[in-house]
């Protein structure tokens, strides 16, 4: 049994971290891991295990109850402000320097710590904004 749950940790860890940019819900990992024989359930499983450790984040859109995951273990990831598009859907980072740029404002003009590793700033991309 315990070989299992490792087996199914190991191949989300996996898919997960080929897409770190990416805000993914429980269903949408379990539908790309189907033909390797993970149920939604043990998704939830690993997922919250994940959390804990914390090596994924949880959040939700606003207006929509469902929840996303991201990946923040990944190399890349630690320390980066991401960006998420409402429409598509589409996570990426904030240029350093300018998420850095960001911070020393903020802690300068309102007096308030922005914590870029647990902030994700919604709004529209390039892509979708002339749609």
């Amino acid at each position: 049994m315990h070989s299992y749950s490792t087996r199914q940790r190991k191949v989300l860890l996996a898919y997960l971290s080929q897409h770190p940019d990416e805000l993914l819900s429980a269903r949408q990992i379990a539908d790309a891991l189907a033909d390797k024989n993970i149920s939604l359930s043990a998704v939830y499983r690993n997922l919250a295990q994940l959390e804990t450790e914390e090596k994924v984040r949880r959040s939700s859109k606003s207006g929509t109850r469902e929840v996303y995951y991201q990946y923040l273990d990944a190399e890349g990831c630690k320390g980066a402000l991401h960006m998420s598009c409402i429409k598509c859907g589409k996570t990426f980072h904030m240029a350093d320097g300018n998420a850095a740029l960001l911070a020393k404002l903020l802690a300068q003009s309102e007096q308030f710590i922005l914590d870029t590793t647990d902030t994700i700033l919604y709004g529209t991309c390039s892509d979708c904004k002339g749609k």
